[in-house]
């Protein structure tokens, strides 16, 4: 399978007012689609409590905060600027596609506009923006629906109970049955391997992990391209290898037991979920 990892330079443009912070880690995987979120931007006057939770992701996503005061009752010029930053990106010409988190219509003429030049435009909103900016998006996808696939399943307190005490007390002779096999099916240069014990692997990382691979293009036996899932990874957050003590990717990919790897001709390196 060839790595057609997408490089291009995207821009992410938010109206904090019209959209939640709850779902940006998904908005990120899919603009992850498109290439690289460089240019990351929110809008809004940071004065008001209802917007904190934006603040707080402006930290732990590099997002760059846009202060915008309500300076006339009833009127936002969030609008207005995030319109303008939109135009001036697009004739810099160093950006290569957008993202636009809102569910106001009135950036249907921006999404038109950017599509004219050629330039792919994806809309972040809830299932009330309406239509008519949902049809100028190159796709609108509903960020309800993005969560809702996010959040992992909670297990049943009945599921809980009965896990609980093998995890603790098991021996090697007493793996369960689905653990043996899946070592078994490691290559060699994995199974053998120092790895972390599975209770020790954060649960975060695991999900971004798991959400990166789920995002990237399969060949007929599941395996993807390490690269293209480290970018999908690297996009949605300040993702590094060695923030968990690991020198390089491929390394903390090999010491977590959901994944195998398979060495391919080129040095290129692929991976396949085991579970």
């Amino acid at each position: 399978m060839a790595d057609d990892t997408p490089t291009r330079n995207i821009a992410l443009l938010i109206d904090a007012d019209n959209a939640s912070w709850h779902a940006i880690d998904p908005v990120l995987t899919v603009l992850a689609e498109l290439g690289t979120v460089n240019v990351r931007r929110v809008y809004g006057n940071w004065s008001k409590q209802s917007l904190k939770g934006w603040r707080d992701m402006t930290v732990k996503h590099g997002i760059e905060p846009q202060q915008q005061f309500d300076l006339t009752k009833g009127k936002n010029a969030t609008d207005m600027k995030m319109t303008i930053d939109a135009m001036d990106l697009l004739f810099r010409g160093r950006v290569e596609g957008f993202g636009i988190m809102s569910s106001d219509s009135d950036f249907m003429p921006l999404a038109m506009r950017i599509r004219q030049d050629g330039l792919p435009v994806y809309g972040f909103g809830e299932s009330r923006t309406p239509e008519a900016f949902k049809r100028a998006c190159t796709r609108f996808i509903d960020v309800a629906a993005l969560t809702a696939v996010e959040a992992p399943p909670a297990p049943s307190p009945a599921a809980a109970t009965a896990t609980a005490p093998a995890a603790s007390t098991a021996t090697p002779a007493a793996r369960p049955a689905s653990d043996v096999s899946i070592e078994q099916s490691l290559p060699p240069a994995i199974s053998s391997a120092p790895r972390r014990k599975k209770a020790d692997v954060d649960p975060e990382l695991l999900q971004l992990l798991v959400d990166a691979y789920d995002s990237v293009k399969r060949d007929e036996r599941g395996f993807v391209s390490l690269s293209a899932m480290g970018q999908l990874a690297g996009n949605r957050s300040s993702f590094d290898a060695r923030n968990y003590g690991y020198r390089r990717l491929a390394d903390l990919i090999e010491a977590v037991p959901n994944f195998q790897t398979e060495l391919r001709e080129g040095g290129r390196l692929y991976v396949k979920r085991v579970r």
